[in-house]
Formats: C-alpha cells, sequence, structure tokens
C-alpha cells in the first residue's frame, strides 16, 4: 500500500511562508470526498497540534515514531480513525480534564509571538487585536500558567509543550 498516492502530496506542517500546514489541511478536508489527512511532523506544541486537529487531520504523529507506528497510523487514517502520538493525546486529556487552565488557540498565538519578541502593539497589529486586548488575554496566560511576567510565561509554556521554541 503506497503511503502517497498519484497526486498526492506530502508537506510538513511548517512549509514557508503564506499558507501553514493547519491552512492546508482544511482546504483538503473541505473538497468533496476529501482524502484523510495524516499529520507527520516534528512540531508538537499546542500551538500546531490544536490548528491541525481542528482543520480536520485525522491523525497527528511525530517523525521520530517507530517505523512500524507510522505504518499503523497511515492505515488507521485510511479507515478513517484518528491516530494520535502519545505526547499529543497526552496534552488533549490533559485540556479536557482541566479545561480552566487550558490556553485557548487565541491566547497559545499570543504567547507565541510573545516568545517572538514582539511588543503588546506589535502583537496587536499582527492578530488585529487592540493592544488592551492582548494584555487582557496575557492576563489570562499569566493567570492559568501561574506566572507573573512575559518571560516566565514563555518559558513555562515552552516547558508544558504549549509553545515551540
Amino acid at each position: 500500500m503506497p503511503l502517497v498516492h498519484e497526486g498526492e502530496e506530502v508537506k510538513d506542517l511548517q512549509f514557508g511562508k503564506g499558507m501553514g500546514g493547519a491552512e492546508a489541511t482544511a482546504q483538503i478536508t473541505a473538497r468533496p470526498d476529501a482524502p484523510r489527512v495524516l499529520i507527520v511532523t516534528t512540531y508538537d506544541s499546542d500551538a500546531d497540534t490544536l490548528p491541525a486537529i481542528e482543520a480536520g487531520a485525522t491523525g497527528y504523529l511525530l517523525k521520530d515514531a517507530p517505523p512500524e507506528d507510522l505504518a499503523a497510523a497511515v492505515r488507521t487514517a485510511a479507515t478513517g480513525r484518528t491516530t494520535l502520538a502519545p505526547t499529543v493525546a497526552e496534552r488533549l486529556m490533559n485540556r479536557l480534564r482541566t479545561p480552566g487552565t487550558a490556553l485557548t488557540r487565541r491566547e497559545t498565538e499570543v504567547l507565541a509571538l510573545v516568545a517572538d519578541g514582539l511588543s503588546n502593539q506589535a502583537i496587536g497589529q499582527r492578530l488585529h487585536l487592540t493592544e488592551g486586548t492582548v494584555k487582557s488575554h496575557l492576563a489570562r496566560v499569566y493567570a492559568k500558567l501561574g506566572v507573573d511576567s512575559r518571560t516566565a510565561a514563555v518559558a513555562t509554556a515552552t516547558d508544558l509543550g504549549l509553545i515551540r521554541r
């Protein structure tokens, strides 16, 4: 059974400027009779996994998975069932168990931009938010992570696998 059929394309979750893997996944899965999308990548932060899953990915595996797990994931995805890397599944389960402490997609986006060194004003411009809204998102992030600074929020979120550094 070939992993990629004629006319299909393999791309990583992050493939240059412009459209990312989640956007590509959404476009693929929106087609009539759409193929299943199995994400196989090195990126395992919530900032990467959640958008891809929300966009319709059937599964999400990491490239360091053993070959037999990759083959099993392709077969599983082909039947329409979900397959997730253990670390991804664990974080999703934790989000469900403690929803009040899970960062929202927007909070994750804001925090990732903080990690990139952007100011509140620059984050607001990038995400089309007011500076006050950015500050509100950061205040909720600080409360959820139990921290009191941008640096601590980035460090904690990185350690928890919420953002990628």
